[in-house]
């Protein structure tokens, strides 16, 4: 669907559609515009106008298709269709509209009313032809790239992200990920991040029932609690994975997927915020 269908169809169905609403598309068009007005040399005219690009980029997510039944739809060659992916996403990285607030946030956050939780996403990725070991996770068991998510509970706002390869531990992960929070900051976590509470004190996980043992009604209790606070970052999680190139099998440069999650995550920031 071009742009001149596009524009005839309800908010909602656009939404629906692409993932985005009017207002980040809108925006996402006049970023692209600003950089090509920028360009000193002006090479042949494109097959797409802007808005078209824009809009075929983010189908490209939403729906992850190949970039052959892409070309397909929009009379475009394979190659052309992955130049115009590639333009448009480092056009909007670059705009920096679209950036997470970042780790040094966490270190800002001391009141202690602020809430942080933290979960790890798995996306699933084609068997590697070489180091397989490294990307089999034994937890989804096929081979998978991680995602670690830190949001603000309240809001609902994605702070930072950190990723890894599927066989690391997601409590490894964290250490890993160069991820500090502020004195006075609580931490509300899975019980994969059991220990998390000796580098930080004010951090909470489910109580892990021993082998063969049973949990305590007071147990059960607090974990439900933890949970309460926890099912956030799983909606969370859901409304990223509304972008099936987070959700289905990744086929591309695994050197990427960074890149376009945080610039996912970053679209998902600007839709909580208007």
């Amino acid at each position: 669907m071009k742009i001149e269908k596009a524009k005839q169809l309800t908010s909602r169905k656009f939404k629906r559609m692409t993932g985005v609403s009017r207002r980040t598309f809108e925006l996402m068009v006049e970023l692209v515009k600003a950089s090509e007005q920028n360009k000193k040399k002006s090479g042949r005219r494109p097959k797409l106008i802007i808005e078209d690009q824009v809009l075929m980029v983010i189908q490209y997510w939403r729906e992850y298709r190949t970039y052959y039944h892409i070309g397909l739809d929009w009379g475009l060659s394979e190659s052309a269709v992955c130049r115009i992916v590639y333009k448009i996403e480092n056009i909007l990285i670059k705009s920096r509209k679209f950036s997470l607030p970042g780790k040094k946030e966490l270190c800002l956050m001391s009141s202690e009313e602020d809430l942080v939780v933290m979960d790890v996403m798995e996306s699933p990725i084609e068997r590697p032809q070489r180091g397989q070991k490294r990307f089999f996770s034994g937890k989804q068991g096929e081979h998978t790239l991680k995602t670690q998510v830190v949001i603000h509970q309240k809001t609902s706002q994605i702070i930072c992200l950190g990723h890894g390869k599927g066989r690391i531990h997601d409590f490894r992960l964290f250490k890993t990920s160069g991820v500090r929070f502020g004195e006075l900051l609580k931490v509300i976590a899975d019980k994969g991040y059991q220990g998390i509470n000796k580098i930080h004190q004010l951090s909470e996980t489910p109580i892990k029932k021993t082998k063969g043992g049973r949990l305590m009604k007071e147990q059960k209790k607090y974990n439900r609690e933890i949970n309460r606070l926890r099912i956030t970052i799983e909606h969370v999680n859901r409304r990223l994975k509304i972008f099936n190139i987070l959700d289905y099998r990744y086929r591309n440069r695994h050197r990427r997927f960074g890149l376009r999650s945080n610039l996912i995550a970053g679209i998902y920031n600007h839709e909580l915020a208007i």
